[in-house]
């Protein structure tokens, strides 16, 4: 495994970083994998790409009580309905305080009793379900895929999915009908008019991986370091010497990705190698010994 592992946002948004089409044109490409932070956390810590269990590594690192039952991501969002449907516009920190986020959960509870699911809120926009072992689950969008764009291409399909969208849009009517919305509203807060469903699946055994350390703001990156016993740091200094480094800078901006990535060529050493793989998917694998590929050109778009 490479020495230092950096996650860069997508090509197209890092024009301005400096040397960066050289260093690309003298390195060497790596296979591409599904785009997003989830297949980059999953390569990392070698675990299945598909159904990272999002759900239950949240709620361990928050309750330490996840094991023996399948778990959903039900996370608060903003939703809008526009002519084609609807689209997700917020998620993430909504500016839900704890009182708030149990306030909107009081009427949902009995519905979700109602189908067999505990409603748990391990933080105010961490919502998770809590489903009986076994239950199967049908594939679920990520957030991040589904943010800015219309939910009808991105809720579960087929036989399977059919509960979940009707459960989806149970709650739906519910949150559109509490009064802490308008209150949100009158406060000039996106209303808390849906939950999304994503990241299922049990906890999974201790992940085998070579990481030492990890520094990521990212709550599922941070649940999973715990869960494997990879250290959290917060600047990169910290894993001098630990091993390897797996350094999260996805939502940087160009300024930022280019002295963090200056920093992490100059921590290299004879036989250490660094990876840099962006949110888009594309990878590529880079050596000290490659500064002497004169003939290759910069790497082009």
């Amino acid at each position: 495994m490479p020495s230092q592992t950096l996650l860069l946002p997508p090509l197209a948004r890092l024009d301005g970083v400096e040397g960066l089409p050289r260093l690309l044109g003298r390195a060497d490409v790596l296979p591409a994998r599904a785009a997003g932070l989830l297949p980059a956390l999953a390569d990392a810590f070698a675990l299945p790409a598909a159904g990272l269990p999002a759900a239950a590594l949240l709620r361990e690192a928050a309750a330490h009580d996840a094991g023996g039952s399948v778990w959903l991501c039900a996370d608060p969002v903003y939703v809008q309905p526009d002519a084609n449907g609807a689209r997700l516009l917020a998620w993430g920190e909504m500016a839900l305080a704890a009182e708030e986020s149990e306030e909107l959960a009081r009427p949902l509870r009995p519905v979700l009793g109602d189908a067999g699911m505990l409603l748990e809120i391990s933080a105010p926009s961490r919502w998770q379900l809590r489903l009986r072992e076994g239950t199967p689950l049908p594939a679920f969008a990520t957030p991040e895929q589904v943010l800015g764009q219309s939910l009808l291409t991105h809720l579960p399909q087929g036989a399977q999915g059919r509960r979940w969208r009707a459960l989806f849009n149970e709650l739906q009517i519910l949150l559109h009908q509490h009064p802490r919305n308008r209150a949100r509203i009158t406060a000039g807060l996106p209303p808390i008019n849906a939950l999304w469903f994503w990241g299922g699946g049990a906890l999974p055994a201790r992940p085998r991986t070579a990481l030492a350390a990890l520094l990521s703001r990212d709550a599922v990156a941070r649940a999973l370091a715990l869960h494997a016993q990879v250290a959290l740091i917060d600047d990169p200094t910290q894993a001098a010497g630990t091993g390897a480094l797996w350094l999260d800078l996805a939502a940087a901006d160009a300024p930022r990705v280019g002295a963090q990535l200056a920093g992490a060529m100059r921590r290299m050493r004879r036989g250490d190698s660094l990876e840099l793989a962006f949110l888009d998917g594309r990878r590529w694998h880079v050596t000290s010994g490659q500064r002497w590929r004169f003939w290759r050109r910069a790497w082009q778009p």
